[in-house]
C-alpha cells in the first residue's frame, strides 16, 4: 500500500518530536504492508514549511530505514494568503514527491465561497488538488454538496484510514463510507502523527473497504491511485460522481 499523507518527520509540526519516534512509525508502516510513504508536514499559520529542512530530515530517515520503505515528501497545505503567495513561486516543493498533486486541508471555522475561485486558479496553474480528510471537517459534513462540486470540477478527495474503522467516531465513519459509495473519494491515507494514538497503519481500513465495496475498490483507494499520484501520473480509477440517495419519506397514517 501507498500512504500519501502522514506526519512522520520529527520536530516539524504536531507529529513526532524525535527521529527515534519517526523510525518507530516507519517500522509500523512496514509491518502493516506499506511500501511507499509521503511525509507531509503542515504548512499553516502555526507551522512554517521549510522545504530544504524537510528534505534533509527525509533523507536521514530514508538512510536509516534503508530500502524497506520508499520515502518522499509533500505538504499538508492550508489555504491562506502567505501560503498561496509562496505556492505561486515554488509550487512543486509543496507537492507529493515534487510532481503536481497537492494536499489541501480546510479549517472548520469558515470555507468562504471565494475558495471555489482559488481552487480553479490553482488547477489552471497545473496543480492537481486533493482535499484531505473531508469526513472530519464539520463544514463539509454539513455541506457535502461543496465537496461533490469540487470533485466534479476535477479535484480529488482523501479519507482518513482510522475514520473508516471508527477511530474518529460513528459520524465520520458513516459519511466516509457513504462518500466512497457515491464515487467522490479517490484515496485513503493514514494522516499518522505518532505511534500511539494515530499510527501509520492502513490494513484495517483496507479490509473494511474490501468487505463493503470489493477488492477492486480497495486496491484503487489504497494502492493504484496513491501510487499514480506518488509518480505524478493520471489516476487509473476516477469513478463517476453519483447523486446521494434521498431518504424515503415515511408514510403518514391518519386516524379519525
Amino acid at each position: 500500500m501507498v500512504d500519501l499523507h502522514c506526519h512522520i518527520l520529527p520536530g516539524l509540526d504536531d507529529g513526532p518530536d524525535r527521529m527515534e519516534e519517526s523510525l518507530e512509525m516507519a517500522e509500523t508502516a512496514i509491518a502493516d504492508g506499506l511500501t511507499h510513504v509521503v511525509a507531509t508536514p503542515h504548512s499553516n499559520e502555526r507551522f512554517w514549511f521549510d522545504f530544504a529542512h524537510v528534505r534533509r530530515l527525509r533523507d536521514e530517515l530514508q538512510n536509516r530505514i534503508g530500502n524497506r520503505l520508499t520515502m518522499a515528501t509533500g505538504c499538508d497545505f492550508h489555504l491562506n494568503p502567505e501560503n498561496l503567495a509562496r505556492l505561486r513561486k515554488q509550487s512543486r516543493q509543496y507537492c507529493i514527491n515534487q510532481h503536481d498533486y497537492l494536499l489541501l486541508e480546510f479549517n472548520e471555522v469558515s470555507i468562504p465561497p471565494a475558495v471555489d475561485r482559488t481552487l480553479h486558479e490553482l488547477q489552471l496553474s497545473g496543480l492537481r488538488l486533493i482535499v484531505t480528510h473531508p469526513e472530519r471537517n464539520a463544514i463539509l459534513r454539513r455541506h457535502p454538496e461543496r465537496l461533490r462540486e469540487w470533485v466534479r470540477r476535477g479535484c480529488f478527495a482523501q479519507l482518513t484510514a482510522a475514520a473508516l474503522t471508527g477511530g474518529f467516531g460513528p459520524t465520520a465513519q458513516q459519511i466516509g463510507l457513504q462518500w466512497i459509495g457515491e464515487g467522490i473519494i479517490h484515496f485513503v491515507a493514514s494522516d499518522a502523527h505518532n505511534n500511539r494514538t494515530r499510527p501509520l497503519r492502513l490494513q484495517s481500513a483496507y479490509d473494511v473497504v474490501a468487505i463493503q465495496f470489493g477488492e477492486e475498490k480497495a486496491r484503487a483507494l489504497f494502492l493504484d491511485n496513491p501510487h499514480a499520484a506518488f509518480e505524478g501520473r493520471d489516476l487509473p480509477h476516477v469513478p463517476e460522481v453519483e447523486e446521494p440517495v434521498a431518504p424515503r419519506r415515511r408514510k403518514r397514517f391518519f386516524f379519525f
